[in-house]
Order: structure tokens, then sequence, then C-alpha cells
């Protein structure tokens, strides 16, 4: 059983290129700079959010709530490219936004659901069944999906000035979020503030999924396999969208607001396209 799972590590270590190994080097040092002001000494602030009440004034249930959703609702932490301000970020906050990416438990829950799924329809074959299959799929799902934020939100973003972040709707209804959600896969905001072509959203799958070929199985190392695995990607995009479009309306209809935990929504002038809500 241990040299089982000691392979299972070590076909997932393989699996890495090297800029997810550089990405999780980092990872000691990203958790802690993205952890909520106060961590550890019972505050409950946040770096990027409104500050909250002191806690003098708070019950203990209160200031409990508002540490552990801090957490939670921390946007670094949780969903690092959900934008909190309309400012232009600099391509070294582009670089940063990027192995936040790669170590937040959204993505890596996202790489963890796609190995789960090629492992029930066994593909590719050539990892074959059992946890040694499982942690070279998840390690590979794991590998792409870093990839294709370096490229994405990194180093495509900085070329065409482009902003990576999703800006959420303040009022999002079903089918505006269902449009909103597929516009933002070919519309972005750029780094003047007027929108233009996702170039980089779009040329990063690509480039993710081309870099995958060196370590993927020969079978899945043509141009077939390669664009079927990029719509892949953009269908998870898709639904990462839709989510964190929802996101800050989630923790207000809960009434957590009242905890400035997050910030208050800037109401749009078109609650279909309209600007964020932060």
């Amino acid at each position: 059983m241990k040299i089982t799972a000691r392979r299972s590590w070590g076909t997932f270590l393989r699996a890495l290129p090297t800029s997810v190994c550089c990405a999780l080097l980092l990872i000691p040092a990203a958790v802690r700079a993205q952890q909520p002001a106060g961590a550890g000494t019972g505050k409950t602030s946040l770096p990027d959010s409104p500050q909250p009440k002191p806690q003098g004034q708070m019950s203990a249930p209160e200031a409990a709530a508002a540490f552990f959703i801090g957490y939670a609702t921390n946007r670094s932490f949780v969903f690092p490219d959900i934008a909190t301000t309309p400012t232009r970020i600099t391509p070294a906050s582009k670089f940063k936004l990027f192995v936040n990416e790669s170590i937040s438990p959204a993505y890596v829950l996202m790489a963890a659901s796609s190995a789960a799924v090629s492992q029930a329809r066994d593909v590719p074959s050539a990892y074959g069944q059992g946890w040694d299959a499982y942690g070279g799929r998840f390690g590979s799902s794991l590998a792409r999906g870093s990839s294709n934020a370096f490229f994405a939100t990194f180093v495509f973003a900085s070329v065409f000035h482009e902003d990576p972040r999703f800006f959420p709707q303040s009022h999002p209804t079903l089918w505006g979020s269902v449009k909103y959600s597929a516009r933002r896969l070919v519309v972005t905001r750029k780094d003047s503030g007027t929108e233009g072509v996702n170039t980089s959203g779009l040329l990063g799958p690509f480039a993710a999924e081309t870099l995958a070929n060196v370590y993927l199985p020969v079978s899945e190392q043509t141009g077939a396999k390669t664009l079927e695995r990029v719509g892949y990607d953009f269908a998870w995009r898709f639904a990462g969208n839709m989510f964190k479009n929802y996101w800050p309306t989630i923790f207000r209809s809960m009434g957590l607001q009242n905890l400035k935990v997050i910030p208050p929504p800037v109401a749009p002038t078109d609650h279909q396209n309209g600007p964020p809500a932060f």
C-alpha cells in the first residue's frame, strides 16, 4: 500500500511542469501573504476589505463567524481573480494573481473534479485505473490549470495590456448571468479601462494545452486531442464564471455583509452587462 502511494506521488510530481513546481515552492509565502489581517491574533479585518467593527463590540459568536468567513470570502484565497477594485493592476500583480490561482482551493478542487471525471471515463486510457492512475490524472490536470493561468493571467495579459480579473455583476439574474459569463470568455477589460477582445483568455488555453503535450501520454499528443482539451477548458471557465458571478450575491443573501467581511457592491447602470459589482 505504501509503495502504491509513493508511486502515486511520483506520478503526480513528474506530471507537473517547471512553472507549476516554482509556484508550489511559493505556496507557504503566498498563503501567509493572503491570510486576513490579524489571522491568529483574534482580529477579523481583511487587508482589502472595509474595516469591521472592533471585536469588543461583537458578541463571541459574531467574532468567531467573522474570523472564519473572513478566510472563506478573501478573494485572494478562494477566488483570486474576482476584482475588488477597478484600479489598473501591474504585470507584477498579474504574476501574483497567477500564483494565487495556482494554489487556491477553487482551482485545486476543479483539478480534482476534472481528474475524477477522466478517471470515470478512463481517459487517457494509458493511465489505467486505481489510485496511482488518479494521481497521474490529478497531477496533469493541476499542471494544465496552472499553465493556463500562467499564460492567460500573466504572460498574455501583460503583453496585450488586458485585465485578467473577473468583474461580477451587482444583481445577476440567471439568464443575464449565463450571457454575461459566456461574454466574458471573449470580451475582457483592458488596462485602459475600456473593453476589448479577450486575447489573453482565448490564447491561454491553446498555449497551456500545447505545453501539456510534453507530459501527457502519447495518445493525447495529437491536434484533435489538444483541441478537445481546449474545449473542456472553456467549458470549465464558463462554469467558473457563473459561480464567481454569484459569489458576492450568495453572501449578501445570507446576510453576511453585516459582518463587513466583504465590500459592498457598486450598483451598475446595466444589470445585465454593466460595470463590476466591486
